[in-house]
């Protein structure tokens, strides 16, 4: 048995709005990520998508096409961590570049990025930063990230 923590598989959106896309971050961290969140049992991944942008942002939302995926395996403090992102088109309306957007929880914010400037938002997981353009041309891409990978197994 593997005395590590289970891989966690997350739902994230990609919005895009006038050459912006919507990051979330936590409100004591530089690093941040698409939104979206855990699945959870007899969820489907984009249902999951719609709830996480409900409790997060206090918003409906439509998830989209499925664009790809990304495995990713990490550190955080010192313990491997591994998450599968079930990444997905996102509308939500009324929201766009240039107003700012509003949290529903308060240990997170939301900001608007460039996307000719998502390798300078610090996303995670960092190859997202090139395979979301291609995505968003060609959806169904897949990508495995990570050195901790190797602890993990």
């Amino acid at each position: 048995m593997n005395e590590h923590s289970p891989v966690e598989v997350i739902a994230r959106g990609v919005c895009v709005v006038d050459g912006h896309m919507l990051l979330c971050h936590g409100k004591r961290s530089a690093l941040t990520y698409l939104p979206g969140g855990h699945i959870e049992f007899r969820e489907t991944a984009r249902q999951a998508l719609k709830r996480e942008i409900a409790e997060e942002l206090g918003r409906a939302s439509t998830a989209g096409r499925f664009l790809g995926c990304c495995e990713h395996a990490f550190l955080q403090n010192g313990e491997p961590h591994a998450e599968i992102n079930l990444v997905f088109e996102l509308a939500i309306p009324g929201l766009a570049p240039g107003a700012p957007v509003a949290a529903a929880e308060a240990w997170i914010g939301f900001r608007w990025q460039p996307l000719n400037a998502l390798h300078e938002a610090r996303l995670e997981p960092a190859p997202l930063c090139d395979a979301l353009a291609g995505w968003l041309q060609h959806p169904g891409g897949h990508i495995v990230s990570g050195d901790a990978w190797e602890s993990v197994t």
